[in-house]
């Protein structure tokens, strides 16, 4: 039996709103350890929460996001921090209809309006993303992604029509 696998991972760029708002959360954490210092359990009240909120933030902006390729099934999950893994997306290659690259115009052709976008690249500029069109029922749903080659090549052996180069 001939099995594809193939699996990628793609941090994700971290806006510059996010650290900015990291930077501040940390300077309000630090004057609350001072306030916590001078009284008593208003300042330990106040640190506990700015510290969780601030942990919160840091781990939420730390995204990435790995492809599973395992035998016609593609799996995307998104890994927040490092430390909590959550299922983004999960879909049959039967439901695909194509997979291009995103500046192609074989994609124009099969999406129509009233889709949803589901993002799951690292917003570089310059990166190689790709577009895969899923239908399911009477929705349509637009999935752009990162591939590296060894899953475009598992893409195409599985299903030689549905992928563009």
């Amino acid at each position: 039996m001939n099995d594809s696998y193939a699996e990628c991972l793609v941090r994700r760029r971290i806006p510059f709103y996010a650290n900015l708002i990291n930077i501040g959360m940390g300077v309000v954490t630090a004057v609350c350890v001072l306030l916590a210092l001078s009284t008593n359990i208003i300042g330990m009240v106040l640190l506990l929460v700015s510290g969780f909120f601030t942990y919160l933030l840091y781990r939420n902006s730390r995204v990435e996001y790995e492809y599973l390729y395992v035998d016609k099934i593609l799996s995307i999950d998104k890994i927040l921090g490092k430390a909590k893994r959550k299922k983004a997306w999960e879909g049959q290659m039967d439901d695909i209809e194509i997979i291009a690259p995103s500046d192609s115009s074989a994609i124009k052709d099969h999406v129509s309006s009233g889709f949803k976008v589901l993002d799951f690249t690292s917003q570089l500029p310059g990166a190689r993303t790709y577009t895969a069109v899923v239908r399911s029922g009477s929705e349509t749903i637009k999935i752009l992604f990162e591939p590296d080659d060894k899953m475009i090549q598992c893409f195409r052996q599985t299903a030689p029509r549905k992928v563009v180069q």
